[in-house]
Order: structure tokens, then sequence, then C-alpha cells
């Protein structure tokens, strides 16, 4: 009998007792871990382009379990709240501080609404302001704050409409926003849950390839139509800062709203009928057009139609316009993509894009700008003759920089680096942008000179870097490198290269990140800005370094060890349990792969599914390990995913052993998503670990068979790389305990809850040691403090059974041990 077959019979067999539940309630866990996990989360801190102002957001570091079970729509990708008629997903701030960069203590917004939940904050063009929404318990109030003053005014009643994206847009005399509104006439949401059918829900294959992801939340049947429509339409509204607000444009889908740099005109981008059961509301019909601040229409710039049968491949894009925008530097100039391969990477071409521009009133014919190799990815525009230009393809991981002189357009663009996007070490910096007269991003430029902040990873370390370059000959001199021994610094901004300030931010593993000016051409400390306090002192005598190891194959590989506090390193009597935490990268070249981006001295900050918390529980961790699957040339990375994956870890685990810390049979391997794919195929291909934890990962690949991760081969073009990655196809070989974490609601594209229950239940077929935790109302990522207690408190609970006190009796509750 086939293993498939024998499959099928286990788990028939065990279908009565398969979803046998624990009546457990949400747990809490030890103390160690608690105090780490239940801390005030510091703040959020932004900069204004000019310089000048710090502004502060403070959130709750969870949300309430309350709070994710209010009412929820999930249609089309979006998942709303239909009372209130903003995304669901929406992570609120509830308090808001404006300080003064150079100088100054933080000040508190006065004139917030009680008990604030905030988003949405939107600059006005001249950044004196901040515009956002406040989410009442009936709907979403507009809301704007001076930065002057440190206050906040509602501007609108709780009609404003949220659901699909940011519903303001300032105009650009800072006077007034652009809101969308609920419709005065707004049709009621059907209630599907008592909806009798009228017929069947039918599609049609019409013959024309439609190899699209599995994506969640789409739209099901003619009643989900109805409420998308519903709840995407709206009515835009001028909203003043001071007087009523009257209707600018009647009521329909808009997604996106701009405004030219000289405030003249508008694009506005509105979707259309027919919609899709088959992709999200990203690729439903379309339509930009540009009106008049009037609100009259001017031109439309593209109608563009259902995209649910895009060619096959990662590069694929819709034939005809795309990333249509307005031109940054010019008054009211719109410009575009257009493949030229029909939005098929399969059709070699010289070009694959081609770059236009149309200056208003758009009465002329749009002039070609320019020609790439590869898609485009981004312009940043500076003036008249200067402008960067970069192009990317996915499959070579390839990137290239141009410089173009938009007067000369058609020009070839002269190119100034290329290289693989995933080569950290030659990665040249970002460019520094600042905001011109009408607010919008151009390049900081001065007399042809521009100036580049990197992040400065090499083969020695990290060393963050200013460089000046001069773009008529691309020649480079560097006026900065942090050398910093024993912490981090990140430049933020420069602030005044002729004063020589700059905007740092510096942290070291005990110290949390804190921001500075540093003066370049003075020899004194950075002068602090703020004094954020350490919220997680527990771990302040924990040991942390960057372990370096070969793969048997000779790639280099890193990953962060931590031992507990008071652990005597060289007695090492002790020889302590490991948790090994990490996620797969795909790599097309090896030299990449074997690159080291990990610092020292970055702050110890346990984020809820840091596996850090153990280290207070006498473990060794071995964090973010490095697990590189790489594929040079033709060769694709998952044809070797496994051996690789193997490779990988024990790599690690003879690293961390060599040290002599740990006891190697009892190391547990966890991870999240893609790490939690790599953990059920390690538990199941090696005998390297005591236990596993996977949370939220897809099992079997055939459910989604045209393409996964960095996969984009379909499952009939390569159907032994989709049944060997897929632990569901060998769970005959799985005996390793693994505890199965997932949201109930994931709304991630693949990892759809089913994939775990479909699991669980073939490993209990076959009698693996395994438990399912499903957490109710939860998504991709957890956020209720419920939640994130509970799976710590179950993490936990599965490493004291398994891997510290593995053959031993623990003691743990009932509960723990079904």
């Amino acid at each position: 009998m086939s293993i498939r077959w024998k499959l099928l019979v286990c788990l028939w067999l065990a279908a009565g007792n398969a979803l046998a539940q624990d009546a457990l309630p949400y747990q809490t866990p030890p103390a160690e871990i608690l105090q780490l996990a239940d801390v005030q989360r510091p703040p959020t801190v932004v900069t204004d382009s000019r310089k000048q102002h710090l502004v502060l957001f403070y959130r709750d570091t969870f949300k309430s379990l309350a709070e994710l079970s209010d009412e929820e729509l999930r249609l089309g990708g979006l998942r709303v709240n239909p009372r209130t008629n903003i995304a669901s997903t929406t992570t609120y701030y509830n308090h808001v501080q404006v300080q003064e960069l150079q100088g100054g203590s933080a000040r508190h917004v006065t004139g917030l609404p009680a008990s604030p939940r905030l988003a949405n904050f939107t600059w006005s063009p001249d950044e004196r302001r901040l515009a956002f929404t406040h989410t009442t318990r009936t709907g979403v109030e507009a809301w704007v704050m001076e930065l002057a003053t440190a206050h906040a005014t509602r501007l609108t009643e709780a009609r404003v409409n949220a659901n699909v994206g940011n519903p303001l847009t300032w105009f650009r005399d800072n006077q007034a926003l652009l809101v969308r509104m609920l419709p005065s006439q707004r049709p009621a949401l059907l209630d599907t849950s008592r909806a009798v059918p009228t017929g069947p829900t039918v599609s049609v294959s019409d013959g024309s390839k439609a190899q699209n992801r599995t994506y969640q939340d789409l739209l099901k049947n003619p009643s989900d139509e109805s409420n998308f429509a519903v709840l995407a339409t709206s009515e835009l509204h001028r909203v003043p800062l001071k007087g009523r607000p009257t209707l600018w444009r009647a009521a329909a889908m808009y997604t996106g709203e701009s405004f030219s740099p000289d405030g003249r005109y508008v694009l506005l981008h509105t979707l259309k009928k027919p919609f899709s059961y088959l992709v999200p509301y990203g690729r439903f019909p379309y339509r930009a057009e540009v009106v008049e601040t009037t609100g009259k229409p001017v031109v439309t710039v593209v109608d563009a139609p259902l995209a649910e049968n895009l060619p096959k491949g990662f590069m694929a894009v819709r034939a005809g316009r795309r990333d249509i925008e307005w031109r940054a530097d010019q008054p009211a100039t719109l410009v575009w993509a257009e493949a030229l391969d029909k939005g098929d990477p399969a059709n070699e071409v010289p070009f694959r894009d081609e770059a236009f521009a149309w200056q208003a009133p758009f009465s002329s014919t749009p002039q070609s700008l320019f020609k790439t190799v590869d898609r485009v990815q981004g312009i940043l525009w500076g003036d008249d003759t200067h402008a960067i230009v970069t192009d990317y393809w996915w499959n070579t991981r390839h990137t290239r920089t141009y410089v173009l002189d938009p007067s000369k357009p058609g020009a070839p663009l002269r190119e100034l680096v290329s290289r693989s996007y995933q080569d950290q070490y030659s990665d040249p910096g970002q460019f520094e942008t600042r905001k011109n007269a009408a607010g919008e991003t151009v390049l900081a430029l001065d007399n042809g000179q521009v100036h580049l902040i990197g992040e400065g990873f090499t083969p020695e370390g990290q060393f963050p870097f200013i460089d000046r370059m001069e773009l008529a000959t691309g020649e480079k001199e560097r006026l900065y490198t942090s050398r910093l021994e024993g912490q981090k610094e990140s430049i933020q901004a420069l602030l005044d290269l002729q004063q020589g300030t700059v905007l740092v931010r510096i942290e070291s593993p005990t110290e949390f990140p804190n921001y500075y000016v540093r003066h370049l051409k003075q020899r004194i400390a950075p002068v602090p800005v703020t004094r954020f306090e350490n919220p997680f002192k527990a771990l302040q005598g924990v040991y942390k370094e960057v372990l370096a190891y070969t793969r048997a194959d000779g790639l280099p590989l890193t990953g962060t060890l931590y031992l507990p506090a008071g652990y005597d390193r060289k007695a090492r009597r002790e020889k302590l349990p490991l948790v090994m935490w990490a996620y797969p990268t795909e790599y097309k070249d090896r030299d990449s792969a074997g690159q080291n981006t990990t610092n020292p001295n970055e702050f110890i900050f346990p984020s809820y599914g840091s596996p850090v918390y153990w280290v207070a529980r006498g473990y060794a961790v071995l964090d973010d390990a490095a697990f590189p699957i790489v594929g040079e040339g033709k060769d694709e990375p998952n044809d070797t995913f496994i051996k690789q994956l193997v490779a990988n870890a024990k790599a690690a685990i003879d690293a961390v052993d060599g040290l002599g810390y740990i006891d190697r049979s009892r190391v547990a391997v966890g991870g999240h998503s893609y790490g939690a794919f790599m953990t059920a195929n390690l538990l199941t291909h090696s005998d390297l670990f005591a236990a596993g934890i996977a949370r939220s990962g897809a099992y079997n690949r055939t459910l989604t068979p045209f393409g996964f991760q960095q996969e984009e081969r379909n499952y009939w073009e390569a159907p032994s790389v989709y049944n060997d990655m897929s632990p569901f196809m060998h769970v005959d070989k799985m005996k390793t305990p693994l505890l199965l974490v997932h949201g109930e609601a994931d709304n991630n594209s693949g990892t759809f809850t089913m994939q775990s229950e479909r699991y669980f239940n073939a490993l209990k077929g076959f009698g693996a040691p395994a438990r399912l935790v499903l957490l109710p109302k939860e998504s991709h990522g957890y956020a209720a403090k419920e939640s994130v207690r509970h799976l710590l408190w179950e993490q936990d609970q599965w490493l004291e059974r398994h891997v510290k006190n593995k053959g031993q009796a623990t003691g743990a509750s009932p509960a723990a041990a079904r």
C-alpha cells in the first residue's frame, strides 16, 4: 500500500478522535517570562523632514481580546469593522507627545478625546500640522494637531470611511483636508448569515490562464460583492481647518487621492466592477483620472481591466500604464511605467519597462523619458536635470541605480551601481532627501552633489557611514564612519552638514535605543535628545554573542547566542538545553548568503514572538540562526531545500555544542510562518531535535499550487519539489514532539488555519506526539494580551516537558500533558 493511501486510511480511522479539544482557559506564563512580556511599550519616534520636531507615538503593548472580538467583515482582501468603518487590523495609538529636536522636553498633546484610538497620521505639506483619525465606538472622526502648540482639534463627526486605507489627504494650501466620508444615501449591508440563497454561485474559466496564489478573505458570492461595494464607497469632502465641510465629489469606490505639487489637480484612483472571486481588490478593475481642485474632470489616465489572468512569475505586471504618480519636482506632470514585454517575464526583450511623462493640461502626447533593462522600481526626482532611477529583477536578485537627466527625454540612463540586492556588503546606502516648497520628497542636491547614508555591513562588522557623491562622475568621499565599540549607532538624518550635525540613534544590548545629535566637526560626545528607559532590565546580566560558524559545504553562517545571567562560560559545568529560532531565506549566490548582517550590540528586545524569554528560564538561545537556501545559476534554491535545511541546523548545533555550553540531546527548534514550515521539515527529516514549536505555518504545499514564498514554479512544473518540501506528505516519518499554534483567523496568503488543522490530524493519525493550539480571533500575527500570555505559557510548558526535562516527570498540569 502506498504512503498516500496509508495516510488516507489512518486519517479516516482517526477522524473520530482527531479534533478532541482541551477545555482550557487562558493561562499565564511563569514570572520570569511575564515580567518581560508585560512591559510598557516605549514610543515610536518620528521626525519631520525639516528636522525641527520629534513626535512620540505611544500605544499599549497588546490589544485586548475584546477588541479582537469586535464585529468584522472579510471581503476582497479587506478586513473591516462594519460598525466603525475602519480596518479591523488597525493599530491604534493612545497618547502623543511633541518635542523640539534641538533641545526642550516632550510636551503632551492636549485636546485629545477621552480614551483615544488614533491612527492614519498624515503630515501637512508644510509639516506644521498632523492630521489623524480617532475611532469612536460608532465611527471614525478626522482630527488635526498643531505642532507649535501641541494641541489637537476635531474636524468632523464620526462619518469618515477608513475601510480602504488612509482616508485623509491634505490640500496644498495646508488649510483643508480631502476626506473620504460615508455617503449620505448609503445602502444597508446584507446580513449574509441569514440570507436565503437565490441560486448557486458560478465561476467560469474562459480558457485563459489564471495562476493566482492562494489569497485569503476573497469574495465568494453576490452578497459579498454587494457588501464590498457598500464598504468601499465614499464621498469626498473638503474639510477646512476652520469652517464647515462641503461635498467635493460624489460617491464612488475611491482608493487613492493625490494632489499635484502645485495643488491645481487631483489624481483619483477608483475601483470598478466586475469584481473577482480569485484575487483581492488590488487587482480589481480601476480608473485613474485627473480632476481639477473644483472636482471638474480633466482626463482619464487609465481604465484598467480586471487582472485575474496575469502571466506567471513574480515579475509579471499589468500591461499598459501602471504606478501612476505626480512628478515631485514639477508643478503638474504625471509619470508612469509601461511594460515592454506585455507584462510577461517569459518574453525576452532588450528593455522590460518604459517610463513616460505627461504635462498639464494633458492635451499633448505623453513623452517617453527612459527605458530600463529590468522592471522600474522607483524614481527619486531632484530637479530639471537630476533624478535617480532604480530597476530590479527578482529572478536574478539584481538591481541597478541610474542617473537620469529629465531634460533629455529618451536619452540612455547613466548607470551608477549594478549589484545583487541581497549583497549587503556592497550596498551604497540610501540617498538623502528633503521636502521641496510643495511639500514633496525630492533628492537633496547641493551643486550636483548628493549624500548617501549606509548601514555599513562589512565582513569585519557593521560600520554605518555617510558618503558625499558627485553625481556627474559617481566619485564618492566618506564623510563619517561610525566605529563605536560596545554600541550600535544608526544614522537617522543629516541635520546640517555645514555645521556637521547628524541625528543618530545609539543602543547597546542593555541600553534602550535613544536619539542623539552627533557633531562631526567637534570632539564632543553625542548630545542626548531622548532618554527612554530600558523596560527589560531583567535581561541586563544575560550574555550575548554573534556566533560565526560554517556549514559542511563551507558556507559561512551566523546566529545570535544568549546565555543565562550568571552562567559560568569558563567552567561550563552545566550543559544547558538550547532553543533555536530561525527563518529560511532563499539566495541566488553563495557570497550573499554567507554575509553577516547581525550586530552584537543591538538592544535585546524580546517581542511576543521572540525565543529570548527562555534565557530567563535557564536555556541557551540561538536566535535568528542563519538558514540560507542557495540555488545558483539555473538551479533553484528549493531543489535542495531539505538537504540545505538540515545542514544549516546541524552546523548551528555543532557550533554551540563545540563551545561546551549545551546538551545536544536537549535542543528545540522553532519558527513562525515559513519558519514553522522549516521546523516541521527539520523534525521530519532529521534526528537533531528533542522538540519543535511551529506557529502559523503551511505544511502541505499542494494547497498552494501556484507558488509559495519565493517559489514561482507551479505544482505541475515541479511536483517533486512541492511533495518533497511538504511535511504533510512525510507525516509517517514524524516522531518528534511538535507544538502547533495557529491564529483562528489567519489573514496571510497561503497559511490558512486549515493547514495546521489538517497537519495535526495527520500527525495524530500516525500517533506522532503533537499538540494543536488555535488562538481565537487572532490573525497571522498575534495581538491580544490574553493570546500572547497563553502562547508563552504553551511554549514554556512544551519546552519544560520535552526539552529541559526530557525523559523526566515534569509536574506539568494535566491540561499541558494531554
